[in-house]
């Protein structure tokens, strides 16, 4: 996606930004020339009148071809939408489990820390999407390398990314397969007589769905799709832990921290617990990409909508966790299951709740799924055009468009079958993600931004950075310990 800026011959679209990968806008001696020719300086100015006025747009023509840039008039209700349906998913359900080793205090002291840590990165990306060049850069990969290089970038970036994207949509067709088939034999009843589907042949109906759903052309045309899986993850949110409390806590209920078999294990279980923490908040891999879907002049630079969004989704997101972190762990203890809280419904409160309730929640934890797999394979498929496109020079027919997001969710099933346990390995997916969202911002402010050496700021960004690298290694190290320990030697290829 390399190459220089160039005018396309299209009606004049609502953005002054060069979009990325990043361009040269001026060569060396047009910059001099701008600067220092009466002639240069007229044209500079004429130029950031009628930008200005909205009259012209400088846009890479690759950019308009892709699914991420191809319709940029967003605005901050699609933000708001965006970043909630990625935002809150069938991570949060996990949160109660980390409190089970780390206990009240350590865990709602680490569960405010992230926050925290997470709103300031999401803070520093939104700054970064523009910079004072006029370059935007509308995906996270390609922010990576122009910080940090070409190779040392794609290598630090690139596979975190994709494997967040790939690794969330193989748990989604888990968990949303999972609820499918939970929702199935809720509404049939005991007394049914119809043979249900296996648990992989409902991944495959999950699969199929999402698929469908995944040939709507780009990023903003999921506005919708997000909205509704705002308002069911908000729902199905609310339904789970209002219920719980409103039954109370279970007989003989524990909060001491579990103890592991020994001081390892024990120890493991509570980077596990930092893990599962970490990958709620997952999502800062398409912030720049959700921001690059708005339109964008130096009058009216898009990072204010967005940050507008990000406050707004950001509040909701905040009323979800707590009371579900919280709150399950009151009512559940140490006996939620590690699968998370709405396991725990089912199991410990499955007799004495309305059957409308337990299939309302199934159907909305599904739903809540198709439209998070959309938003997450969003940068698979742009990646995946974006090879077309930079060797071909022309756009992606429709029928291969369609091919590639048929063949990722092949591969995302593959995945889904192999290892039906992803779920349960947030933490793993969290030390993977730790750095994408926690510590790579740090370090890009630092390389574009370039505060002085020492100062406050330097310091901060220096601390965060270096510490969320330190976490993720320990994370991934604890994660596949309990890949290894949990689900190596009894579950691949054993959905249940």
């Amino acid at each position: 996606m390399a190459g220089e800026v160039t005018d396309v011959s299209s009606p004049p679209v609502k953005v002054a930004f060069v979009s990325t990968p990043p361009t040269r806008m001026l060569s060396p001696l047009e910059k001099s020339m701008a600067v220092t020719t009466p002639t240069g300086k007229a044209v500079a100015s004429m130029r950031g009148y009628l930008e200005e006025v909205e009259q012209i747009a400088k846009l890479d023509r690759q950019d308009a071809w892709l699914p991420i840039t191809e319709s940029r008039n967003g605005n901050a209700f699609y933000s708001t939408f965006h970043c909630l349906c990625s935002g809150i998913g069938f991570q949060v359900l996990v949160l109660p489990v980390a409190f089970t080793f780390l206990g009240w205090i350590w865990g709602t002291l680490c569960l405010s820390l992230a926050f925290i840590w997470q709103i300031y990165t999401l803070w520093l990306l939104v700054q970064l999407h523009e910079s004072a060049t006029g370059i935007r850069y509308c995906r996270y990969i390609h922010l990576a390398k122009d910080c940090f290089g070409k190779r040392l970038g794609t290598l630090l970036a690139k596979f975190p990314t994709m494997y967040l994207s790939g690794g969330t949509c193989s748990a989604l067709v888990v968990v949303g397969g999972g609820n499918m088939k939970l929702f199935f034999e809720i509404a049939c009843g005991p007394t049914c007589q119809s043979e249900p589907l296996s648990t992989i042949e409902w991944y495959l109906v999950f699969l199929f769905m999402a698929v469908i759903l995944s040939q709507l052309p780009n990023l903003n045309s999921l506005v919708g799709v997000s909205l509704a899986g705002a308002i069911t993850a908000v729902s199905y949110c609310t339904i789970i832990w209002a219920v719980s409390l409103s039954l109370g806590r279970l007989p003989h209920t524990s909060y001491t921290p579990v103890d592991g078999r020994g001081r390892i294990n024990r120890m493991l279980d509570i980077v596990n617990a930092i893990g599962i923490i970490a990958f709620a908040f997952r999502g800062h891999n398409l912030v720049l990409e959700i921001q690059a879907t708005m339109p964008s002049t130096p009058k009216h630079p898009s990072r204010i909508q967005m940050w507008r969004g990000v406050k707004a989704a950001y509040l909701v997101v905040a009323f979800c966790f707590y009371p579900i972190a919280i709150g399950g762990f009151w009512a559940y203890g140490n006996k939620i299951p590690p699968s998370g809280i709405l396991h725990a419904l089912f199991a410990f409160h499955g007799n004495d709740t309305s059957r409308v309730v337990l299939g309302l929640t199934c159907l909305l934890v599904v739903i809540n799924c198709l439209s998070s797999f959309q938003i997450y394979a969003m940068p698979v498929f742009d990646n995946l055009e974006a090879g077309y496109t930079g060797k071909n020079d022309k756009p992606c027919p429709r029928w291969l468009r369609s091919g590639f997001r048929a063949v990722f969710g092949s591969v995302v099933f593959l995945i889904a079958v192999a290892f039906p346990f992803l779920s349960d390995l947030a933490g793993l997916l969290g030390g993977i993600a730790l750095p994408v969202t926690m510590a790579y911002p740090c370090f890009m402010w630092i390389v574009m931004k370039k505060p002085e050496k020492f100062s406050a700021v330097w310091c901060v960004n220096w601390a965060l950075g270096s510490l969320g690298m330190g976490l993720s290694a320990v994370l991934v190290v604890g994660g596949l310990w309990r890949l290894i320990d949990v689900g190596l030697s009894v579950r691949f290829f054993k959905a249940q």
